[in-house]
């Protein structure tokens, strides 16, 4: 696995990024790769672990701890160390079917549970992913493998995210004849509207995967929602089973005063509309949320959050900060955030890098909660009410935030973004299929299984599982196809 002493020959090195204050005049994704030869030495520090965490996919503490497809990571990292590139991309397409899009999005919980990084720095896992299948691009190795034989059975698809396309992926390479419904005008869900263009580009990236999808027989249906232009009814009817995919897409509001004042969106408003105006005509068409000039107050403090941060300074705006209601996480990991645990530490994600390199400073201003937004005398955004707080337990022994008297305080905004997570998927479908709703109001379906309360009917994703990764619901798209492929035909040979 890698040279047995090469963890302690070699240093952990990161490919470069663009520079912060050249990258935010466009749209463009801001990593570079490392050169082969080095790659291969961050392959090389990959260890005779005996154990290898980075792999497993376990949930500790409710976060991932090593990869939640099962990366077989040692292995391809012994390839690349040895230089056999193919057969690396091979052992990587084997649990992964979309590595291009974990290896730029993904937040790498493999690299928090690798036996290295208990003394020292982790390997490059997630560059050396995303070089594998960038290299086999470029070098003609991906190509469409359309199955050698069809069974005649028919499944249908709901949403084009990563699960349903993963899904798809899996069930036509069984052989089935899949069509994958989406209501966007364009496919990929999340993976198209959800995340921005610097950091997963669209046509190069997204598009490219879909179009060897079709080449390999799967169909795709755009600016169509399951349960209203086509009604679910005739959608079981027409197929042999059905994979619910649509994602957790109903987000947290935040119903304070002044909540319904103009200038307040929901986070995901602003990205999907920035991001289509972006392909349909380089944003001169205007139809987005333009934070050009204003003072832009981003509400959470997750991915999705640091994504409003880098799309407003591309929009040239006079000011970004964001709020976050936890306490700064520790530079190193706290003393209940073990390995092989994901790492809870403080780190500049792109969007803070950019901001600090613009602004000076981590626009990021933690244990704060917004109490109002005041509007002006024409019904829009002009301020907001915050107030700092504390961690407290209460008398059942519950941490809970604490108002800290003395420390109100009111913010100049004309543009605000919630983003502050997602509560569960839609109504929609779910309702038109009356399929059975779990405590959290996501679809009904046990792990591992991924079969509704409607026979013939399963479900994956977010929509399964709530708010989580893309690697998860790669996952989980293909665990429910080879759960339908095994529906349908009695067995399945689907990993």
């Amino acid at each position: 696995m890698g040279k047995p002493t090469g963890f302690m020959e070699y240093t952990r090195e990161l490919p470069g990024d663009r520079d912060p204050l050249t990258r935010i005049k466009d749209w463009e994704e801001f990593h570079f790769h490392l050169k082969e030869e080095e790659l291969r030495l961050q392959g090389a520090r990959c260890m005779d672990c005996g154990i290898p965490y980075c792999h497993t996919g376990l949930m500790i503490n409710g976060m991932a701890a090593g990869c939640p497809v099962n990366n077989l990571i040692p292995e391809w990292n012994d390839l690349v160390y040895r230089g056999l590139w193919r057969e690396a991309l091979d052992r990587l397409h084997k649990t992964n079917n979309f590595p291009e899009f974990t290896g730029r999005v993904c937040p790498a919980p493999c690299e928090g549970s690798c036996t290295v990084g208990l003394n020292g720095d982790p390997v490059t896992i997630k560059g050396i992913e995303q070089q594998i299948i960038d290299k086999g691009f470029s070098e003609g190795w991906v190509l469409p493998e359309p199955p050698l034989t069809r069974t005649g059975k028919r499944v249908a698809i709901v949403g084009s995210g990563p699960a349903g396309l993963a899904a798809a992926a899996q069930l036509n390479k069984a052989g089935h004849d899949v069509t994958v419904y989406e209501r966007a005008d364009r496919v990929g869900g999340l993976l198209m509207y959800g995340i921005p263009n610097m950091k997963l580009d669209k046509q190069k990236v997204v598009q490219r995967r879909v179009d060897l999808l079709a080449a390999e027989g799967v169909k795709f249906v755009t600016n169509t929602e399951i349960g209203k232009d086509k009604p679910a009814n005739t959608l079981m009817a027409e197929n042999d089973a059905v994979v619910l995919a649509g994602g957790a897409t109903k987000p947290r509001d935040l119903p304070i005063e002044g909540r319904d004042l103009k200038g307040v969106h929901f986070a995901m408003e602003f990205l999907k509309a920035n991001t289509k105006s972006l392909l349909d005509s380089n944003h001169k068409d205007g139809g987005y949320i333009n934070a050009e000039g204003k003072d832009v107050i981003v509400i959470g403090g997750g991915d999705t959050g640091t994504d409003c941060v880098g799309t407003s300074l591309r929009h040239k705006c006079n000011s970004v900060t964001q709020f976050e209601i936890m306490a700064q996480p520790s530079i190193g990991r706290a003393a209940n955030n073990p390995w092989p645990q994901f790492p809870r530490v403080y780190k500049l994600d792109y969007g803070q890098e950019e901001a600090k390199a613009m602004y000076g400073s981590d626009p990021r201003v933690y244990t704060i909660v917004t109490k109002k937004f005041v509007g002006d005398e024409n019904g829009h955004i002009k301020e907001l009410h915050t107030v700092e707080v504390e961690w407290k337990k209460d008398d059942n022994g519950r941490f809970g935030p604490v108002e800290i008297a003395g420390t109100e305080k009111v913010w100049p905004a004309q543009l605000v973004l919630l983003a502050m997570g997602f509560l569960g998927p839609e109504e929609t479908v779910l309702a038109d299929l009356n399929v059975e709703r779990d405590e959290r109001s996501n679809a009904k379906a046990a792990e591992g299984q991924y079969t509704t309360s409607v026979k013939g009917v399963f479900a994956a994703g977010d929509m399964r599982r709530g708010q989580s990764l893309v690697v998860w619901a790669i996952n989980e798209g293909r665990g429910a196809a080879r759960e339908v492929d095994r529906y349908l035909m009695g067995h399945t040979n689907l990993p």
